[in-house]
């Protein structure tokens, strides 16, 4: 099964065990995590239901990317500046596609009329 999803502003196509290089999330090495802007998701050929899907991901690392040199200049105005940038980035691995987040189960309706206390002791 695999799944695309989007975080920091960018998307990715996804199946369990990827290794994906995204911008920076909060968290730990070792941390698990769980992206939940699932945009779609498919299983042989067949797409599924996207929606309420989650990925989970474990943070391998934080890291920072390859530096990339800023460089100005105007002709004949004596004007250069140079300066440096390196990105901060998550590495992640994709631990499972497609678990669906837990829900809490309903609680039961109070009858009209009669307190909580009491309706919880008539059932």
């Amino acid at each position: 099964m695999f799944a695309v999803v989007r975080t920091g502003g960018k998307q990715y196509r996804v199946a369990a065990g990827d290794k994906i290089v995204v911008e920076k999330l909060e968290g730990e090495a070792g941390d698990t995590i769980a992206l939940t802007d699932v945009l779609f998701a498919g299983n042989e050929g067949a797409a599924v239901e996207a929606k309420g899907l989650r990925v989970s991901a474990e943070i391998i690392a934080q890291a920072k990317a390859d530096k990339i040199v800023v460089f100005k200049k105007k002709r004949r105005h004596n004007y250069r500046r140079k300066a440096g940038h390196r990105q901060q980035h998550t590495i992640l691995k994709i631990v499972s596609v497609g678990d669906a987040p837990k829900k809490a189960a309903p609680k039961k309706a109070a009858k009209a009329g009669v307190p909580a206390a009491d309706a919880a002791a008539a059932a």
